[in-house]
């Protein structure tokens, strides 16, 4: 039996399969070595019964996560797993290495990230290339879920909204100036708290307020990531994955076309690649 697992900084997703079948699923919150302690993470994998039924039988577990982008930081989440899953052997990995490898297999390609976080490489079929880009929510990140937390709470706070939609943040979320802020700057997991506002974006898709701040994250994207990987690759396939990426796709097709670009895919979720992958 063996787990594969995909988690961004909002959310992990959770696959156990047996002889290539899935038989059993979950999600927690996301389980960043750089953002959740030890204690945490145990904390989230208790709370979850599929994983407390097959803790014992698993015998391979598949980590991709965001902030594994380290020796160190990935030591630390196969250790605190390993003490869940006892029995099992756990390889931890990033999520852009998870990110390529199900858009690209063993094929080369250009993979970006658009999801809780962004992100963006070559991968040469084996692995991804090194680079700069993984600022996190503070410095980068610009086209992900958390980057348009950040527009629409700024927006918000700044009363720059039109009237329909301000009022449909208003109803949903009834937040006042202190509470945001104090979610931001003095709580901790700021980063999920932003990308929870990727809702908003999603009930409201149809609105061109909000679809022109798609247009301009995506194109701030491709300025940031994507055209400076072009520019050291040219010529390979262009591949995205991520649940921002996958909802607005006719939107980043078309700031691709802009620059005279074509995407060859674009995954949704990529632990269904990977499953697919490990048990074959």
């Amino acid at each position: 039996m063996i787990a594969v697992v995909y988690s961004g900084s909002k959310t992990a997703f959770w696959k156990i399969a047996r002889d290539g079948k899935t038989i059993a699923e979950c999600s927690m919150p996301g389980i960043n070595p750089c953002f959740n302690d030890q204690k945490t993470i145990l904390q989230y994998l208790n709370k979850k019964a599929t994983l407390i039924n097959h803790a014992e039988s698993i015998k391979k577990i598949y980590v991709f996560a965001a902030g594994a982008s380290s020796d160190e930081r990935r030591d630390e989440l196969a250790e605190t797993l390993g003490m869940f899953f006892r029995y099992s052997k756990i390889s931890v990995k990033d999520d852009l290495y998870g990110a390529a490898l199900s858009a690209c297999f063993n094929s080369s390609g250009i993979v970006g990230i658009l999801g809780s976080g962004a992100n963006c490489a070559y991968f040469d079929g084996k692995k991804p290339e090194k680079n700069n880009y993984g600022l996190g929510y503070v410095f980068g990140d610009e086209g992900s879920a958390n980057y348009l937390g950040k527009v629409i709470l700024k927006r918000f706070l700044q009363k720059k909204l039109p009237a329909d939609l301000l009022k449909e943040f208003e109803l949903k979320y009834n937040l006042d100036r202190p509470q945001i802020l104090e979610r931001i700057y003095k709580k901790p997991m700021a980063q999920q708290f932003l990308s929870s506002f990727f809702d908003f974006f999603l009930e409201n898709r149809e609105h061109k307020y909000l679809l022109e701040i798609i247009d301009h994250a995506f194109e701030l994207y491709f300025q940031t990531y994507l055209l400076p990987t072009i520019k050291l690759h040219p010529g390979k396939e262009i591949h995205f994955v991520g649940l921002v990426a996958g909802n607005f796709q006719d939107q980043l097709r078309a700031t691709a076309k802009k620059h005279g670009l074509e995407i060859t895919s674009i995954t949704k979720e990529p632990i269904y690649n990977l499953l697919n992958y490990y048990s074959n």
